[in-house]
């Protein structure tokens, strides 16, 4: 099977066929493509100019204009709310404004991230963050471009282009000289149109399922919150709290504030540095890792026991984790101490502190959760069997919801990579979507 053919299967799962004869692109990164196509460099095709430098000090206000930064441009999208304003004289505007049909290149950042400006609000100009790109013929379409920026990005093209490991940015001289595919005026606008069906498609795909697990982590949510608050004898009386997001409590338990049980404490700043010339056995954990986990490890620790840790800032604030043996936090998180009572189940503890948190954060209250925030918070207390119990009824339960979360991530994965995929596929020619893309164009 030729290359082009196995990238027909791999794209569409056999759905899509390959164009019925290719050459050598003369492109390592690109290898064969329909033989019909054009290899050139994009400066042949079209017109790539770098922003205005931002200079506030020679800021007036005379020939004041919104512009676009780095920040504005996201895959597809361009933000337009709140755009800043420097000056731009009347020699300089037509040189730094956007017109419908040019695409913005980020230089830096996520280089190569790119979007196309469909004259939003006029004038509108760019800071030098960004590349402007417009086709100088009419023979070439934006569209067909912005999908070919995605790919080559996507596929590290660009990263290629700097060192082993990446590049901090995409000068106009590079991006000028790039050598990318180029079918027909026609061809191209059919590929377009074939992509913008099926991304769409494959984008709300991913939402639904999206969607799906934000209604899993609300039953999760819940479930925790109405075990720890009602108990699981649905039968058993029950009492007001007098505390708002408790509500009834049962009749036999005992509220508590956090600090009359607990030691408060707080993780230190602990610098990725100071984790490389101390590497160890002791774990450091730290909320501004991917779920909320291990940040490195240390050869020496400050924290040893049972303790309930929390994150106090980020997407994650207020989750609270059980932390056992030796081990040290970042200034990110804080840490509870049991202050000498064996009658407290820990798992039980985090699961009454994780319904009390997630309260406050989606009621927008203390959304930092600081140690004098989680002191006064005020949680219910069973027997210890009935925690033991609880603890265990909800470490089976959320476990089984963060299966089903953790199945649908991967099938959304699997659904991103099926996007990329199929875009590269297209806008290198591996597969001939003419008639696909012609039912739209």
């Amino acid at each position: 099977m030729s290359a082009a053919k196995g990238a027909a299967r791999t794209a569409g799962e056999g759905r899509y066929k390959p164009y019925p004869a290719y050459k050598d692109s003369g492109v390592e990164w690109l290898g064969e493509i329909p033989a019909h196509w054009e290899v050139a460099p994009v400066y042949a095709r079209y017109e790539v100019a770098l922003g205005k430098m931002l200079d506030a000090k020679r800021v007036t206000g005379e020939f004041s204009g919104p512009y676009l930064r780095n920040v504005d441009v996201q895959w597809d999208m361009v933000n337009t709310e709140g755009l800043p304003e420097m000056d731009f004289a009347p020699w300089e505007r037509e040189r730094y404004s956007v017109r419908s049909g040019d695409l913005l290149v980020c230089e830096g950042g996520e280089v190569g991230r790119t979007a196309i400006w469909r004259g939003q609000i006029a004038p509108c100009f760019y800071q030098k963050a960004l590349h402007r790109v417009r086709p100088r013929a009419i023979r070439d379409d934006p569209r067909f471009f912005f999908y070919l920026m995605y790919m080559v990005a996507k596929r590290g093209v660009f990263a290629g282009a700097g060192n082993q490991n990446t590049i901090d940015h995409l000068t106009a001289v590079q991006l000028k000289h790039y050598r990318f595919p180029f079918a027909r005026e026609p061809e191209q606008r059919a590929i377009a149109a074939f992509l913008d069906r099926e991304t769409a498609r494959i984008d709300a795909l991913v939402a639904k399922k999206e969607r799906l697990i934000a209604l899993l982590r609300e039953q999760r949510t819940a479930l925790i919150t109405r075990a720890v608050t009602k108990g699981l004898d649905p039968t058993v009386p029950m009492k007001d709290s007098g505390v708002e997001w408790l509500g009834e409590i049962p009749v036999g338990w005992k509220q508590r504030a956090v600090w009359t049980l607990f030691s408060l404490g707080r993780g230190r700043v602990i610098s990725h540095e100071e984790i490389h010339e101390n590497q160890g056995p002791y774990p450091v954990f730290s909320s501004q890792t991917e779920n909320d986990g291990i940040m490195g490890h240390l050869a020496t620790y400050d924290f040893d026991g049972d303790f309930l840790t929390w994150t106090t800032d980020g997407a994650k604030a207020g989750t609270v984790f059980v932390r056992s043996g030796r081990f040290n936090c970042t200034n990110v998180c804080g840490t509870l101490k049991v202050r000498g009572s064996d009658q407290l189940d820990l798992r039980f503890v985090r699961d009454a502190l994780n319904g009390a948190t997630a309260w406050f954060v989606r009621h927008d209250i203390n959304p930092k959760l600081m140690n004098n925030v989680m002191a006064r918070i005020r949680i219910q207390i069973p027997s210890p069997a009935e925690q033991r119990a609880i603890a265990a009824f909800l470490d089976h339960e959320t476990a089984r919801i963060d299966g089903l979360v953790a199945k649908v991530r991967e099938a959304i994965e699997r659904l991103k990579e099926l996007r990329t995929a199929l875009i590269s596929a297209a806008v290198t020619g591996k597969i001939d979507v003419r008639e696909e893309g012609e039912e739209t164009a």
